[in-house]
């Protein structure tokens, strides 16, 4: 379990993130054309999750719109931002904000997501969502770079984080 903070009040989440070096947990979301997905899918390229409460806050469209800008540099490399949102509002808020470079996977079907990566919030006002971390894979689903951003209301480490999915 670790310890976050929204603004300022601690709240909790269900685990810790997967150890750097460990194998990534499976998982199976939904896209925004409600088919499943699961890890494998993204075999062979290195990806970054990009984990959020909801893209319908200004941090999460703040980091998915950063992290969208910065995909098309990295060649061989996916970004899927994670959320509880519906995948027809993950769907509507990647058109508006014209996000073509990123991968919006919703939890909508099937919720182990947030346990099995330790990110989903047990207590407080956002209780049931995913907190906001960053996790790194290599092309084989190693784990090489974590960050549980420690206050919900803050952006990620890009820079560590694209450093870490540029290699």
């Amino acid at each position: 379990m670790a310890t976050i903070t929204l603004q300022g009040n601690p709240i909790h989440t269900s685990g810790s993130l997967p150890a750097k070096g460990a194998k990534a947990p499976d998982f199976t979301l939904t896209q925004a054309d409600l088919s499943d997905v699961s890890l494998g899918h993204f075999t062979g390229k290195r990806k970054l999750l990009n984990i959020v409460p909801s893209l319908d806050t200004g941090v999460c469209a703040a980091s998915a719109r950063r992290f969208n800008q910065e995909a098309s540099k990295v060649p061989g490399a996916v970004i899927l931002t994670v959320s509880c949102d519906l995948p027809f509002a993950q769907k509507r808020f990647c058109e508006v904000e014209g996000i073509k470079n990123v991968v919006a996977l919703s939890e909508v079907r099937n919720r182990a997501f947030g346990d099995a990566y330790g990110v989903r919030i047990v207590d407080g006002p956002l209780a049931g969502i995913l907190s906001r971390a960053v996790v790194v894979l290599d092309e084989h689903d190693k784990v090489l770079y974590t960050e549980q951003v420690p206050e919900i209301a803050k952006e990620p480490d890009y820079e560590n984080a694209l450093a870490a999915l540029k290699g």
